[in-house]
């Protein structure tokens, strides 16, 4: 297996594409802010504006031990220190205001000091001064993406996030989700259309409904029960030793684990009673597919979109490439036709093509805080 490093790669992938987003993951828990943030402003600078940095607080035991730890901090404690790497980065991202660098070799200027802020940040995990190395980014800020349906996920989302991945089983639940994290935006002195809630939609598709159950029944026969096994240890620990056609154990239930994903899955035990093998056949990427035509999906895609649950899809394909492109190649057209999406780009950065706008930094937004108070 090779997983290259991916704040490496997407500079190569930015040189080769003029439109696609570049999101790539970076822990909290085994980063620091001030690297982390020259390292996407970097890339948005080389892709013109289409960097995206998807915040995880790392939660491993094996990788804890990868970094000199012999666990990895408790989950409070790994959200707090999240909260606060985000806003020390976005503080660093905000330290030079558009125009800053004049490069006015006659004048003997490289840089307008009054359009750049030094930090000064001195909090509970961070202790970082600042200015950053890298000047004046196409989107402000590179998009910031999260996940996680936790008390703590759902405030440092509507807090921080542009964009939140979501996992919801139903529409009910994914209506629920999307008024409670936008319900939560206010306090934080931002609005709705500020965040794109964008739950993952795997679809399985066929040219009629029979093709497209034989091909999702195809991909369940794939799954070997040892990765079976392996997509449910961070909620169950090791069931190994159990039959796979007998009930998850008492003991078992909620154990270890991310706390929204094994949420979800705890709650389909107690209700549903699965066997082992039932269970991960169910709960795996495949396991939450919308199956049928191309009519089917979009139909499915355009009922949600409608009634309150989401600003768009993150589409989780179950093999690549022929996932992605059974979708664009027959899902796409249809949601075109009706006017669902589109049929060219809105702008050239990542921010302009999801219907963000650009962040005001810290430091105009305090000017302008002081001037509205002088006013009155």
């Amino acid at each position: 297996m090779i997983e290259l490093e991916p704040t490496m790669l997407l500079p190569a992938l930015a040189m080769v594409t003029s439109h696609i987003g570049l999101v790539t993951t970076a822990s909290t828990t085994y980063n620091e802010p001030y690297n982390l943030a020259r390292r996407f402003a970097t890339l948005d600078l080389i892709s013109k504006g289409r960097a995206g940095w998807n915040v995880v607080a790392s939660w491993s035991e094996h990788e804890a031990q990868n970094f000199g730890l012999e666990t990895t901090l408790d989950y409070d404690t790994r959200y707090a220190r999240s909260a606060e790497f985000v806003d020390v980065v976005k503080g660093l991202w905000d330290g030079w205001d558009d125009g800053a660098l004049l490069l006015d070799k006659a004048g003997g200027r490289y840089f307008d000091e009054a359009k750049m802020h030094v930090l000064n940040h001195h909090g509970r995990f961070f202790k970082v001064r600042g200015p950053l190395s890298v000047a004046c980014m196409p989107q402000g800020h590179p998009v910031i993406v999260q996940a996680g349906a936790s008390e703590q996920g759902r405030e440092l989302g509507a807090a921080t996030a542009d964009v939140i991945y979501a996992i919801n089983g139903s529409l009910d639940a994914a209506r629920a989700y999307y008024d409670d994290v936008k319900g939560r935006m206010a306090k934080y002195g931002r609005e709705p259309d500020e965040l794109k809630i964008m739950p993952a939609f795997c679809p399985v598709l066929g040219r009629t409904r029979a093709e497209a159950q034989a091909k999702f029944d195809q991909l369940q026969e794939l799954i070997d029960p040892l990765a079976g096994l392996g997509s449910l240890y961070s909620t169950f620990g090791d069931l190994s030793g159990y039959p796979l056609d007998g009930p998850v154990p008492e003991d078992a239930i909620g154990k270890l684990g991310i706390r929204s994903i094994s949420a979800q899955l705890r709650e389909r035990v107690r209700k549903e009673k699965p066997t082992i093998r039932e269970l991960y056949l169910r709960s795996g990427i495949t396991g939450s597919a919308r199956i049928g035509t191309p009519t089917d999906i979009a139909d499915a895609m355009q009922e949600w979109f409608e009634n309150g649950t989401c600003d768009g899809f993150n589409i989780t394909p179950t093999h690549l490439p022929g996932g992605c492109e059974d979708f664009v190649e027959l899902v796409v057209p249809e949601l075109q036709r009706r006017g669902l999406f589109r049929t060219e780009y809105e702008g050239k950065t990542l921010r302009e093509n999801l219907g963000l706008k650009r962040p005001v930094s810290r430091y105009a937004a305090a000017g302008l805080d002081r001037n509205l108070d002088a006013a009155k």
